[in-house]
C-alpha cells in the first residue's frame, strides 16, 4: 500500500482525526514525564550535598550527628576519625529549592538528604577538617560548633576558661583563614562558589553559657588577638598550618591584617558568617531548630 494511500497509516496520523489528536496529546504530555522522572531524577540523585562538622574537643559535634541522625543524642566520645552520615532534614523544615516545587514532586524528599561530616576536636586530628575545606566534596556549608559555656569563662577556672577560648579562636581563624585562600589564591577569572559558615552556640541551656551575640563578640575580639600575635610572628598556632599548603601571600585574615575583626569582613571573599544558639542537650530537650533552618537554607 502506497504511503499516499488514504488508508496509510501515516497519512491517518497527519489528518485531523480523533485518533490522530489522541496520539499527538499523548506523546506531547509523555515527553515531559520521560524527562522528569526517568532523566533528571536518576541524576539529581546520585551525589548528596554535604555540611562538614569542626569544632573543638567537647563543643558537643558527635552528639549533634547522633540527635541529626536518630532524632536523640546518643552517649559518646572523643572523635579518633571523621564520620559522615545520611541525614533527613525533618518534615517541619523546608530547604530553599522547595519553593520551587510542587508539594506532590515525588523528588521533594530527595533533595532534603544531605550527608554531615563530623571531623575530630582534638589539634592533633584538625587535619581532617581541614582537608576537607581544602578540597571539598560538594560541600554547601560549614557548622564550626562552641561550648558557650566554655567561653564565658564561668564553667572553669580563670586560666583554663581563658585558654579555651584562644583555642578556640585560633581554630576558627584557621578555618576561616582556608575559606580565604580559597578566592585569594583562585587561578581561574571565576570565583569559587560562596561557602557560608555557621558558629552554633551550643549549651545554651546552661546558666552560665554566652547568649549567641555575646559569643559573636567574644570570638571576634580572641580572634582579633590571634590576628595580631600571628602576625608579628609571637604565636606558633601548634594546630598544623605550617605543614598545609595555604600560600605565602595574605596570610592575615579579614581587611588588612590591623584592627579589630569582624565576621562581617569575611563577606568580601565570599564567606557569610552567622551565629545561633541552640542546645544538644538540657532538661527540656534539645533545642536545634534554629540550626535544622540554617541547614535547610544551604538545600
Amino acid at each position: 500500500m502506497s504511503w499516499t494511500s488514504s488508508q496509510s497509516w501515516l497519512t491517518s496520523l497527519l489528518q485531523p482525526t480523533p485518533s490522530a489528536i489522541l496520539i499527538t496529546i499523548f506523546v506531547v504530555l509523555s515527553i515531559p514525564l520521560f524527562l522528569h522522572l526517568v532523566i533528571y531524577r536518576s541524576a539529581s540523585a546520585t551525589t548528596l550535598p554535604s555540611v562538614l562538622l569542626v569544632g573543638p574537643s567537647g563543643s558537643g559535634k558527635t552528639s549533634l550527628l547522633t540527635l541529626f541522625e536518630r532524632g536523640h543524642p546518643a552517649e559518646t566520645r572523643t572523635s579518633q576519625a571523621p564520620i559522615t552520615v545520611e541525614i533527613s532534614l525533618p518534615v517541619t523544615t523546608s530547604t530553599a529549592s522547595s519553593k520551587y516545587r510542587s508539594v506532590n514532586d515525588p523528588s521533594l524528599q530527595v533533595h532534603k538528604r544531605f550527608l554531615l561530616a563530623d571531623t575530630p576536636g582534638h589539634g592533633k586530628l584538625r587535619h581532617h577538617a581541614f582537608d576537607s575545606v581544602i578540597k571539598p566534596q560538594n560541600l554547601k556549608g560549614i557548622i564550626f560548633m562552641v561550648d558557650a559555656a566554655d567561653l564565658s569563662g564561668a564553667s572553669s577556672t580563670s586560666d583554663n576558661g581563658a585558654e579555651g577560648r584562644r583555642q578556640t579562636a585560633e581554630y576558627l581563624h584557621d578555618i576561616l583563614l582556608l575559606l580565604q585562600k580559597r578566592l585569594t589564591s583562585s587561578k581561574t577569572s571565576k570565583a569559587p562558589r560562596e561557602l557560608p559558615l555557621l558558629i552554633a552556640a551550643n549549651k545554651l541551656d546552661l546558666f552560665t553559657a554566652l547568649p549567641a551575640p555575646l559569643v559573636k563578640t567574644a570570638l571576634e575580639a580572641e580572634i582579633s588577638e590571634v590576628r595580631t600575635s600571628r602576625n608579628k610572628g609571637l604565636l606558633d598556632s601548634g594546630i598544623g598550618m605550617s605543614d598545609l599548603d595555604i600560600g605565602e601571600e595574605k596570610e592575615w585574615l579579614g581587611d588588612g591584617g590591623e584592627g579589630a575583626f569582624s565576621f562581617q569582613q569575611m563577606e568580601e571573599v565570599g564567606v557569610s558568617v552567622d551565629v545561633l544558639g541552640g542546645n544538644v542537650l538540657g532538661a527540656d530537650g534539645a533545642n536545634v531548630e534554629a540550626w535544622w533552618a540554617w541547614i535547610g537554607g544551604l538545600l
